[in-house]
């Protein structure tokens, strides 16, 4: 009996060491996905303050043409 016991602690004990890596390794990516974010509104902020942050959607063809 205490050597299923064992093995199933052991089990557990791996299952939890493998979350918490996953959960390390998304919590790197998602700060990276947020200064990502970051950068992109500032520059689209800069862009849009310079009056060039025209978005093209979907066919819509440009004012211009």
């Amino acid at each position: 009996m205490d050597r299923d016991v064992e093995e199933r602690l052991a089990h557990l004990e791996r299952s939890v060491d493998d979350m918490s890596d996953t959960v390390a390794r998304q919590d790197r990516e998602i700060e990276k996905l947020q200064r990502r974010v970051e950068a992109l509104i500032a520059r689209e902020a800069e862009r849009a303050s310079e009056g060039t942050g025209g978005v093209v959607v979907g066919d819509e063809r440009p004012p211009h043409y």
